[in-house]
């Protein structure tokens, strides 16, 4: 299984964030494009493989430390996420929103 080999191989040679990989780098080792890395990262974490990230990339956790601040950053990505969708929300409720173009000829082309 491909999670097996990607968890062995940061067990390995990229235990700790001092030990850091990027996502290019993980993408090519393991012939993947950069969606499939992060859907395959997500999927172990969701099993609880403690597959932590920074700015430098991926490791696995040396320690409960790198969990707790890979988990603080998750949060604050996630609160960004929510304020972009508000503004968003507020773009649509304020009838700001730009509006479709109609072609007068007909059909879908704008």
């Amino acid at each position: 299984m491909e999670g097996d080999r990607f968890i062995g191989y940061l067990k390995t040679y990229h235990l700790g964030a001092e030990r850091a990989i990027t996502s290019k780098i993980l993408e090519s080792l393991f012939d993947m494009k950069g969606k499939d890395l992060r859907n395959l990262v997500n999927v172990l974490r969701r099993e609880g493989i403690p597959i932590c990230s920074d700015g430098n990339g991926y490791f696995y956790a040396k320690d409960e430390q790198e969990i707790r601040t890979t988990i603080k950053h998750m949060k604050n990505r996630i609160a960004g996420i929510s304020v972009a969708i508000n503004g968003l929300q507020q773009c649509l409720s304020s009838k700001q929103a730009p509006k479709p173009k109609l072609s007068r000829k007909g059909g879908d082309h704008v």
